[in-house]
C-alpha cells in the first residue's frame, strides 16, 4: 500500500465544490483503487452587536433568514471543522462528507456537537447518484469569508438528493422536491410532492474565468393541496483579473425559493408562489504571497413576503503556510422591512489536510 500525498482538490466535475479548497492524503491500494481522507480543523470567534440575531443556534453564521432581537455576544466554536472520504474504483467514485454543524453538547461542560452529513454520492462515467451540491448551485461564484460563505442571503446553496447526467460543459438533475412554506409538516418527511424538481445548468468557461446559466422547473403543493407551477433561474461565474484576482456574481430570479438564499425566501407564501431577486458580488485581491482580502455584497427581496435582505463584509488572510490560515472579517446583517441589522467580527484559524 502506497501512501501519497496531493494537494489537488478532491472533486471533480461540478462536484469540487464539495471539499472546496481542501486537500487530502491518497492511500493507492492497488492500480484501479484508491482512498482519500481530506478535510480541515477550523476555529472561529464570532462577536455580534446589535438588533438582528441568526436563526441558527448560538449565531454560528448568517443564512438568508434573523430573528429582531437585541443582541451582543462573543461566540467560540470549532463546529465548520469537517471530514470526507472518497472511494475510487476504476471510473467509480465513491464521496462522503460529515461537518460538526449537528447540534448537542452544550456549553456547560464538555462542547461536544454531532456530526452532520453534507454530502454522499456515487459518480459513474457521466452519472452522479446521491447527496450533494444542487446542479443549480454553482459553488465557484462563492464568495470567499471567514463567515462561513458569505453573503448566503443571496446565494444559490443547496445540498439535496438527486440524478444528475453531465455531458461536457451541459448538466441535468432530477432532484428531491420540497414545498418549502407550504402545507404544514414541509420538512422533507410525509410530503406530499410527486414530481422531482427539474434543473439544467450549462457552463461556459476558458482562460478568463468561467459563467454558469442555470434554471429549475419545481411543482409545489400549497397548504390546500393545489399544485402550482414555478420557474426559477440563475446566471453566476468567477472572473479573473489580472494575474491572481477574481470578481464573482451571482443573479437569481423568478420562483427559485428554497435553492437561493438559505431561508431568505420560501417556495410558497400562503398559496402564492414567491418571487425573489437576489444579487451577489465579490472581489478577491491578492496582497502578495501571505495576504489576501475580499469585500462581498448580497441583497434579496422578495415579492409575495415583502423581504429585503442583505449581508456585506470585507476581511483579509494570511496564509501561514499551504496548510494553515488565518482570517479576519468585519460586516453587516440587515432585514430592511423589519429595521433590524447587526455589526460582527470574526476570526479564524483553519489548518487543511
Amino acid at each position: 500500500m502506497k501512501l501519497k500525498s496531493t494537494r489537488n482538490t478532491l472533486l471533480v466535475l461540478g462536484l469540487s465544490a464539495a471539499s472546496s479548497a481542501n486537500a487530502g492524503y491518497t492511500f493507492e491500494l492497488s492500480e484501479e483503487d484508491k482512498l482519500t481522507f481530506g478535510g480541515f480543523i477550523a476555529a472561529d470567534a464570532r462577536y455580534i452587536d446589535g438588533n438582528a440575531s441568526s436563526s441558527l443556534v448560538n449565531d454560528d453564521f448568517w443564512i438568508g433568514h434573523a430573528i429582531k432581537d437585541d443582541i451582543s455576544s462573543l461566540r467560540m466554536h470549532v463546529n465548520s471543522s469537517r471530514i470526507n472520504t472518497k472511494y475510487e474504483h476504476g471510473d467509480i467514485t465513491g464521496f462522503i462528507e460529515f461537518d460538526l454543524f449537528g447540534g448537542g453538547g452544550n456549553e456547560k461542560l464538555t462542547n461536544s456537537r454531532h456530526p452532520r452529513l453534507r454530502h454522499a454520492f456515487i459518480r459513474k462515467g457521466n452519472w452522479t447518484v446521491g447527496q450533494t451540491w444542487s446542479t443549480f448551485v454553482n459553488t465557484g461564484a462563492l464568495a470567499e469569508a471567514v463567515d462561513f460563505a458569505g453573503p448566503l442571503v443571496a446565494s444559490g446553496f443547496i445540498r439535496q438528493t438527486q440524478i444528475r447526467y453531465t455531458n461536457g460543459n451541459f448538466q441535468f438533475a432530477l432532484e428531491n422536491p420540497e414545498s418549502y412554506g407550504g402545507y404544514e409538516g414541509a420538512t422533507g418527511y410525509g410530503a406530499k410532492d410527486v414530481l422531482p424538481d427539474v434543473i439544467a445548468k450549462y457552463t461556459v468557461s476558458g482562460d478568463w474565468g468561467s459563467v454558469a446559466f442555470a434554471g429549475v422547473v419545481k411543482q409545489l403543493t400549497t397548504t390546500m393541496d393545489e399544485s402550482k407551477s414555478a420557474i426559477g433561474y440563475g446566471i453566476s461565474g468567477k472572473i479573473k483579473v489580472g494575474a491572481k484576482d477574481d470578481f464573482r456574481f451571482q443573479l437569481h430570479g423568478g420562483n427559485t425559493g428554497r435553492y437561493v438564499g438559505a431561508a431568505a425566501a420560501t417556495d410558497l407564501v400562503g398559496e402564492e408562489v414567491e418571487e425573489s431577486t437576489a444579487i451577489m458580488v465579490a472581489y478577491r485581491h491578492f496582497w502578495n504571497d501571505t495576504y489576501r482580502s475580499n469585500v462581498f455584497y448580497g441583497n434579496h427581496t422578495t415579492a409575495e413576503s415583502d423581504r429585503d435582505r442583505s449581508h456585506w463584509g470585507v476581511n483579509l488572510f494570511k496564509s501561514i503556510n499551504k496548510n494553515l490560515t488565518y482570517g479576519f472579517e468585519f460586516g453587516n446583517f440587515e432585514m430592511a422591512e423589519a429595521d433590524a441589522d447587526s455589526n460582527y467580527i470574526q476570526v479564524n484559524a483553519k489548518y487543511s489536510l
